[in-house]
């Protein structure tokens, strides 16, 4: 049997963005938010050598954009939120996704390829 943690990898690889998009969509948040956030997701298992250049990549294609705020304790956090580019970017990927997920879950679900 083929081992399963490059497949896992692939699959988080090609969706992670989206999920941190989707965290940001309906409230601002900071780095180590997101890192407590996705790491809490057993299949995402993203740590802050993944997220913190996420986010840099992601600021620069403009679907982030990020503020300083001060925080009630400790040093200003770098808070990111969703740009408009950015929400249509989720916005395709959710229609993508259904479409993609249903497809798969077809072939894999039944084993048969119609």
């Amino acid at each position: 049997m083929a081992d399963a943690a490059p497949l896992s990898t692939s699959l988080r690889r090609g969706t992670l963005e989206f999920c941190v998009l989707a965290l940001v969509e309906g409230e601002d948040r900071y780095g180590n938010e997101l890192v407590r956030r996705l790491g809490d997701e057993p299949n995402l298992a993203a740590s802050e050598g993944t997220i913190y250049p996420l986010l840099s990549r992601l600021r620069r294609v403009g679907w982030l954009d990020s503020k300083w705020a001060e925080s009630p304790s400790g040093p200003p956090r770098r808070y990111y939120g969703l740009t408009p580019a950015g929400r249509a970017a989720l916005e395709h990927f959710r229609s993508e996704w259904v479409s993609f997920r249903q497809t798969v879950d077809r072939l894999v679900g039944t084993g048969e390829v119609a």
